[in-house]
Order: structure tokens, then C-alpha cells, then sequence
């Protein structure tokens, strides 16, 4: 399947890329993740920590372990602070 996956903040900064479209055969997000890791040690750093990341499906707030089925936009970026 295709998705396409947008990067905020310092994930975009580490990653290098706002967005880009790739090619999965993940499950979950962290089988995408672990794809996305595989390929290039910038990606390897962007995803180093999971606790200060959170990930967006169709612009819904979500978990590492929800599958991918259906899914066509997944958005990394770390936790929002309000004021």
C-alpha cells in the first residue's frame, strides 16, 4: 500500500523532508516505523525515542501498535503544549 507521511517540528528537522509518499507492507505504525528506521540512520534518529513522538491517521490522534488498514495519511510530530 501507499501512504503518504508528514513530518513536524524537529522530526521534519532530523528527517530532512516534510512529507513523502512510501511504499509499506506495515501492519501497525510501528512496523512502518521500523521500515522507515531500516532505511537510513536519519531516520534511525528521528524515531530514536518513541516516548517523544507522537503519530496521527487521518488527521486522528492514534497509537504506535493501530494498523495501518485503510489508512492514507500518517503524521509524525512531538507532543503539543497549549497556552
Amino acid at each position: 500500500m501507499s501512504v503518504e507521511v508528514l513530518y513536524f517540528a524537529w522530526v521534519r528537522e532530523r528527517i530532512g523532508l516534510p512529507r513523502e509518499k512510501v511504499q509499506t507492507d506495515a501492519a501497525t505504525v510501528a512496523d512502518l516505523i521500523a521500515e522507515l528506521v531500516a532505511r537510513e540512520d536519519r531516520y534511525a534518529l528521528a524515531f530514536a525515542d518513541l516516548a517523544s513522538l507522537r503519530v496521527a491517521l487521518d488527521q486522528e490522534l492514534s497509537s504506535f501498535d493501530a494498523p495501518l488498514a485503510g489508512v492514507r495519511e500518517v503524521a509524525f510530530f512531538p507532543p503539543m503544549t497549549g497556552g
